[in-house]
Protein backbone atom coordinates (compact mmCIF):
# COMPACT_ATOMS: atom_id res chain seq x y z
CA UNK A 1 0.00 0.00 0.00
CA UNK A 2 1.10 3.53 -0.68
CA UNK A 3 -0.35 6.50 1.15
CA UNK A 4 0.38 9.95 -0.21
CA UNK A 5 -0.61 12.62 2.28
CA UNK A 6 -0.51 16.32 1.67
CA UNK A 7 -0.90 18.44 4.75
CA UNK A 8 -0.33 21.88 6.11
CA UNK A 9 -0.26 22.70 9.81
CA UNK A 10 0.55 26.00 11.44
CA UNK A 11 -0.46 28.14 14.43
CA UNK A 12 -2.91 30.97 13.91
CA UNK A 13 -2.03 32.77 17.12
CA UNK A 14 1.65 33.61 16.49
CA UNK A 15 1.60 36.49 14.02
CA UNK A 16 2.24 36.77 10.32
CA UNK A 17 5.18 34.35 10.00
CA UNK A 18 4.60 30.70 10.81
CA UNK A 19 8.00 29.51 9.56
CA UNK A 20 9.56 28.95 13.01
CA UNK A 21 6.69 26.59 13.84
CA UNK A 22 6.46 24.88 10.45
CA UNK A 23 10.23 24.28 10.68
CA UNK A 24 9.65 22.13 13.77
CA UNK A 25 7.24 19.95 11.84
CA UNK A 26 9.54 19.61 8.83
CA UNK A 27 12.49 18.71 11.09
CA UNK A 28 10.39 15.93 12.65
CA UNK A 29 9.44 14.60 9.20
CA UNK A 30 13.06 14.75 8.04
CA UNK A 31 14.20 12.80 11.12
CA UNK A 32 11.51 10.16 10.46
CA UNK A 33 13.21 9.15 7.21
CA UNK A 34 9.93 9.25 5.29
CA UNK A 35 10.08 10.59 1.75
CA UNK A 36 8.66 14.10 1.67
CA UNK A 37 8.36 17.11 -0.57
CA UNK A 38 8.03 20.60 0.89
CA UNK A 39 6.10 23.25 -1.01
CA UNK A 40 5.05 26.81 -0.31
CA UNK A 41 1.55 25.64 0.60
CA UNK A 42 2.14 22.35 2.40
CA UNK A 43 4.11 19.14 2.58
CA UNK A 44 3.61 15.80 0.85
CA UNK A 45 4.79 12.59 2.50
CA UNK A 46 4.55 8.96 1.45
CA UNK A 47 3.97 6.15 3.94
CA UNK A 48 3.12 2.45 3.74
CA UNK A 49 -0.05 2.72 5.85
CA UNK A 50 -2.79 5.19 6.65
CA UNK A 51 -1.99 4.81 10.35
CA UNK A 52 1.61 5.86 9.77
CA UNK A 53 0.47 8.97 7.88
CA UNK A 54 -2.02 9.86 10.61
CA UNK A 55 0.74 9.41 13.18
CA UNK A 56 2.79 12.09 11.42
CA UNK A 57 -0.13 14.51 11.77
CA UNK A 58 -0.50 13.66 15.47
CA UNK A 59 3.23 14.16 16.09
CA UNK A 60 3.17 17.47 14.22
CA UNK A 61 0.29 18.68 16.36
CA UNK A 62 2.07 17.59 19.54
CA UNK A 63 5.07 19.73 18.54
CA UNK A 64 2.91 22.82 18.08
CA UNK A 65 0.59 22.19 21.00
CA UNK A 66 3.49 22.88 23.39
CA UNK A 67 3.23 26.65 22.89
CA UNK A 68 0.44 27.33 20.40
CA UNK A 69 -3.12 27.72 21.58
CA UNK A 70 -4.70 27.57 18.11
CA UNK A 71 -3.53 25.38 15.23
CA UNK A 72 -4.91 25.12 11.68
CA UNK A 73 -4.50 21.94 9.66
CA UNK A 74 -5.56 20.64 6.26
CA UNK A 75 -5.00 17.03 5.18
CA UNK A 76 -5.68 15.10 2.00
CA UNK A 77 -4.86 11.46 1.20
CA UNK A 78 -4.31 9.38 -1.94
CA UNK A 79 -4.34 5.73 -0.86
CA UNK A 80 -3.46 3.00 -3.33
CA UNK A 81 -2.83 -0.72 -3.03
CA UNK A 82 0.41 -2.11 -4.32
CA UNK A 83 2.46 0.75 -5.72
CA UNK A 84 5.15 2.63 -3.83
CA UNK A 85 7.42 5.52 -4.74
CA UNK A 86 4.41 7.31 -6.21
CA UNK A 87 5.42 10.78 -5.09
CA UNK A 88 8.11 10.90 -7.79
CA UNK A 89 6.34 8.60 -10.26
CA UNK A 90 3.27 10.83 -10.51
CA UNK A 91 5.41 13.85 -11.39
CA UNK A 92 7.50 11.84 -13.87
CA UNK A 93 4.33 10.59 -15.56
CA UNK A 94 3.05 14.11 -16.20
CA UNK A 95 6.45 15.43 -17.26
CA UNK A 96 6.76 12.49 -19.64
CA UNK A 97 3.60 13.67 -21.36
CA UNK A 98 4.31 17.41 -21.44
CA UNK A 99 8.07 17.71 -20.87
CA UNK A 100 9.89 19.04 -17.78
CA UNK A 101 9.37 22.55 -16.50
CA UNK A 102 12.09 25.02 -17.45
CA UNK A 103 12.51 27.95 -15.07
Amino acid sequence: MSVLMQFAMFPTDKGASASPYVSRVIAMIRKSGLPYQLSAMGTIIETDTLEEAQSVVAKAYALLQEDCSRVYCTVSFDIRDGASGRMQQKIASIEGKIGPVHH
